[in-house]
């Protein structure tokens, strides 16, 4: 499983970092963390609200943080 944060790098994006690497120790599952700062690649993927979270290519979460619970919903399919 490829977990995918996008964003520049701002507190929000860091937070959301966090929450997503602490929601896949909880699950204790196998999962590549991916922080994309790319801006020109964030956009490509039509993110327009950072931070955003991806899940396999798959966009899950965009212009918020969410909490760890909401992530280990989300990684729990």
């Amino acid at each position: 499983m490829k977990v995918e944060v996008l964003g520049t790098g701002c507190a929000k994006c860091k937070r959301l970092a966090k929450n997503a690497e602490a929601a896949i120790k909880e699950l204790g599952i196998e999962a590549e963390l991916v922080k994309v700062d790319d801006i020109t690649e964030i956009m490509d993927r039509g993110v327009m609200l950072t931070p955003a979270l991806a899940v396999d290519g798959e966009l899950k979460v965009s212009g918020r943080v969410a909490d760890v619970g909401e992530i280990k919903e989300i990684l729990q399919g």
